[in-house]
């Protein structure tokens, strides 16, 4: 990172890993590391602020597949807003103001532009966190078998899961193409996986008592399956894409980087 030089723009950062992994995490603590001890300009963003309304996921749904409803895997993220959003990005000097996005979970919709925070300056670092940030597309024999219940019951024709690997492969490269340094948080399995997004979900629904936008376990076991298809595929391709690789065990701790 401190060799990067890229006509003076800022290094972006892609961080990729499971839900749960602890991906925000690892962007905020990279990111105070970066500005106390190296004085660089940090900015954090995640995939998941990027996300299309609840209203065009609505519309996407009717016209493509009831399972787009759901926010989460390609497809429901509003792909030009995030490039255009990167590209002001590097270009930002000391007069630039920048809105950045936000999704508010709890609605399942993104935040009016009047609740987004606001960024000033030029930035060094860019830490550009998601499940599936840099992921590559499968090979259409990869789609034909269904890997959970969701897919074997509500896409049993395999139109949900092509579509979203056709967006992987023809839109998310234009945002991932612009990842100068990419690091994979790999979890043990998806066992892993699913336990450590039912603790999340735990602690957020103790932070917020219950309210709106929590999910039962049912829910969440039947969300979880909409990213199974791709955590899969990310536990086999990226630790060969990534610039470094952090290996967890079923305790959540480190136990390797590559």
């Amino acid at each position: 990172m401190q060799s990067h030089n890229k006509a003076g723009q800022p290094l972006l950062v892609g961080i990729n890993g499971a839900q749960g992994t602890g991906k925000s995490t690892m962007a905020s603590c990279l990111g105070m590391l970066l500005e106390h001890h190296y004085g660089l300009r940090c900015l954090i963003l995640s995939i998941d602020d990027l996300y299309l309304t609840r209203q065009q996921r609505l519309q996407l749904a009717d016209r493509v597949h009831p399972l787009l409803r759901s926010r989460g895997v390609p497809g429901t993220h509003d792909v030009m807003m995030g490039r255009e959003l990167l590209q002001r990005i590097c270009t930002a000097d000391a007069d630039t103001l920048l809105s950045i996005p936000r999704f508010d979970k709890a609605r399942d919709d993104r935040a009016g532009e009047d609740n987004w925070p606001l960024h000033s300056g030029p930035v060094d670092v860019v830490l550009f966190e998601g499940w599936c940030v840099g992921t590559p597309p499968q090979t259409a024999a990869a789609l034909l078998a269904p890997v959970n219940t969701l897919e074997a019951e509500e896409d049993r024709d395999g139109i949900w899961r092509t579509y979203v690997n056709d967006c992987l492969a023809d839109q998310y490269p234009q945002l991932f193409c612009l990842i100068d340094y990419m690091i994979f948080l790999r979890a043990p399995d998806m066992q892993a996986v699913t336990a450590w997004r039912m603790q999340q979900e735990a602690e957020m629904q103790h932070r917020a008592g219950a309210t709106s936008g929590s999910m039962s376990q049912p829910e969440l076991i039947r969300f979880i399956q909409h990213f199974e298809r791709l955590t899969r595929h990310n536990f086999e391709v990226m630790p060969g894409l990534a610039d470094t690789v952090f290996v967890f065990d079923h305790e959540h701790r480190i136990v390797s980087s590559l």
